[in-house]
């Protein structure tokens, strides 16, 4: 039995400035289907600014209306996966963390406790930060590096991210045709790692960096991630349920 922990980016699971069900229901399936296959899962998932988004349109540039946001969405988003996973008899469970819960050895085991309890009777923990008060992470993570915490201290066997970046390139794919994906990745450099977040590197912004530090955080600590597109999951289908990787980048350390 493998227990693998799986994000999903707002990018994904929005589209026109709400959640997109079809996106969720699959995401949701593919949940489903792990179970069946004796896998024990436990979800990240981003969404709750963008579910308060749907209800009220505040100025999602300004941080306390960022926060108030999240306040309003994340029921409306636990209640929209509820409901998802009920087709497939099945509950699910939310947990909200912030980097300080993950700080603290008390309060993490605290969550580790009730984790396995969840896992033990088959309900899915649904992980989301906690946006009221995580103002850093309403700016800058989105989830990424809380995904990768929670695989390492929940005892994951693999973090698995679900992106609108279909994995890990050579080069900026939204500018140059010619590059190629690594479909396996096993030591990433400084360079790559301390990118700049700037309006003029468009595909750091888009969320990469974060990606390969928690990729990297893995490796260290002797764990594997994969990133795979969260728009088409018939790459992390194959990956996960029947062994093949057709496409994303599988990140392994070479240790």
């Amino acid at each position: 039995m493998k227990r693998i922990v799986i994000k999903v980016g707002s990018h994904v699971l929005t589209e026109n400035n709400e959640i997109s069900r079809s996106r969720m229901i699959a995401l949701v399936e593919l949940i489903a289907s792990l179970y069946d296959a004796k896998n024990e899962v436990i979800l990240v998932t981003s969404g709750a600014v963008s579910s308060g988004y749907t209800k009220i349109k505040l100025d999602k540039s300004h941080i306390p209306n960022r926060q108030a946001l999240a306040a309003i969405g994340q029921p409306l988003l636990l209640g929209m996966y509820s409901e998802k996973f009920a087709k497939f008899n099945m509950l699910c469970s939310q947990i909200l963390l912030t980097a300080s819960d993950l700080d603290s050895r008390k309060l993490t085991q605290h969550a580790k406790n009730a984790i396995e309890v969840l896992l033990a009777n088959k309900i899915v923990p649904i992980i989301n930060e906690n946006d009221v008060t995580a103002t850093e992470e309403l700016v800058f993570g989105d989830n990424d590096r809380l995904s990768a915490h929670a695989a390492y201290h929940f005892g994951a066997d693999m973090l698995v991210i679900l992106s609108d970046i279909d994995g890990y390139y050579d080069k900026d794919p939204n500018k140059f045709d010619d590059a190629v994906v690594f479909k396996t990745h096993g030591r990433l450099s400084d360079e790559a790692l301390n990118q700049e977040h700037s309006a003029n590197n468009e595909f750091a912004t888009g969320g990469i960096v974060t990606k390969l530090q928690s990729a990297d955080f893995l490796m260290e600590h002797g764990k594997e991630m994969y990133l795979a597109s969260g728009f088409d999951l018939s790459d992390i289908k194959s990956f996960l349920l029947n062994g093949v990787q057709k496409g994303g980048t599988h990140f392994i350390s070479q240790k």
